[in-house]
């Protein structure tokens, strides 16, 4: 049996963003641990142009909920971008989760050949959906939530790999 759009996207992103919840609550232990404001982690970045650690997260979610909703064909939900501690972030990667998880095969299956058309720096694309998801949307949600995780481990929060795949 062919791997279907639905396969490909809905319990993989269900699965990172579980994993990059639990990855935050390790962060808030390590902070409390080592006394340190966990602003120093939020606000952290690998380099000067790049988004901080808040931001990363928030990219990585928006990109798992927008994916699907786009594959499904139906409006992005917007969230406000707010989160000021590791709790809060936690909470919209859970609902993040539980929205992309509402997508069953019938809503995803079948959008391979349908047209996507999406933001990209102030212009609109258009891809084929299998192109959306495995050439555009997907790497864009790797990069995210993978550079999170950087963050945090080069900052000095013991994680593994098996933090960065969670549960299988």
């Amino acid at each position: 049996m062919p791997l279907s759009m639905y396969q490909a996207s809905v319990p993989v992103f269900a699965q990172r963003l579980a994993a990059l919840a639990d990855v935050l609550d390790k962060a808030a232990a390590h902070v409390a641990e080592k006394k340190i404001a966990p602003e120093a982690l939020l606000s952290a970045r690998l380099f000067p142009d790049m988004f901080a650690f808040t931001r990363q997260v928030q990219i990585a979610g928006d990109f798992a909920k927008a994916t699907v909703a786009r594959l499904a064909g139906v409006e992005i939900p917007k969230y406000e971008d707010t989160e000021k501690s590791f709790e809060e972030l936690k909470a919209r990667l859970l609902r993040t989760r539980d929205y992309v998880r509402a997508f069953g095969p019938d809503r995803i299956n079948g959008s391979e050949e349908r047209d996507i058309t999406f933001p990209v720096a102030g212009d609109r694309m258009t891809l084929k959906g299998a192109e959306y998801l495995f050439g555009f949307a997907m790497p864009h949600f790797y990069f995210h939530a993978v550079t999170a995780y950087d963050i945090l481990r080069h900052n000095g929060v013991a994680l593994g790999k098996r933090d960065y795949m969670g549960g299988a």
